[in-house]
């Protein structure tokens, strides 16, 4: 009896990430919801941090592998990475969307205002311009030409804003709360029962990402394949005969 063919178990480990987004997903809005206190300052308005936080080091995630994808193309002119980058720049465009989106109704509760010019802000702004730039010059890319280059040039350089937008409320003054995780004090200031929200959280976002990902790559490269056949010949004109 032969083997099952290794392409067809692409489609069960696309069902499996979805599957596993979907039960992380349940356990951290049951828990963010329901389990987890609400913040001694904040009250129910910190309850945004199940979705602002994590969408943010998604969207992180998500431009880190740009960067990886885009430097690869640069190095090997090979399509699949062009694939890859902009997948994962499409998923870092929505996600960083939706942290201004998140961060913009939580700061209306906590601030009263839905936005300030605020460095936080103001980065993660530019973090969105620089990634829609990217998606258009891909969008205008013929094949491994040079605005394809280009485009993987701002996929490297843009990387660089990620640092800036994550230390921000460090390096500068902030109304936005300091950083939650990966913090410079060696104790973070959140409790353990919201933590263990905000874990399952960013596990839930990071496969729902995957899964996202592995899906456009798919469709991605094939429509890419299918752009790469040669044109068809009418069989009359094979032929010589006339129309």
């Amino acid at each position: 009896m032969p083997a099952r063919p290794r392409a067809d178990r692409r489609p069960s480990a696309s069902r499996t990430l979805g599957w596993l987004a979907a039960g992380l997903g349940t356990a951290g809005l049951l828990t963010g919801l329901v389990i987890a206190p609400p913040d001694a300052l904040q009250g129910n308005a910190a309850r945004l941090m199940y979705l602002h936080v994590p969408a943010a080091w998604v969207a992180y995630l998500a431009f880190a592998v740009v960067f990886v994808a885009s430097a690869a193309h640069l190095r090997r002119q090979e399509p699949r990475f062009t694939a890859y980058a902009r997948a994962a720049a499409e998923i870092g465009v929505v996600l960083t969307a939706l942290t201004i989106a998140f961060g913009a109704v939580w700061g209306h509760l906590v601030w009263g205002t839905w936005w300030v010019w605020d460095p936080r802000l103001v980065s993660t702004a530019m973090l969105l311009v620089v990634y829609l730039g990217y998606l258009a010059t891909r969008g205008l890319t013929g094949r491994d030409g040079a605005t394809s280059r280009a485009a993987s040039f701002v996929g490297v350089a843009g990387f660089a804003l990620v640092p800036v937008v994550h230390f921000s409320v460090v390096w500068w003054r902030s109304v936005h709360q300091q950083a939650t995780l990966l913090a410079p004090s060696t104790n973070p200031p959140i409790d353990a029962v919201m933590a263990a929200a905000l874990t399952l959280s960013v596990a839930a976002f990071t496969a729902g990402a995957a899964w996202l990902f592995l899906r456009r790559v798919t469709t991605l490269r094939a429509t890419s394949a299918v752009s790469a056949l040669p044109p068809t010949v009418p069989a009359d004109a094979a032929n010589g005969s006339p129309r």
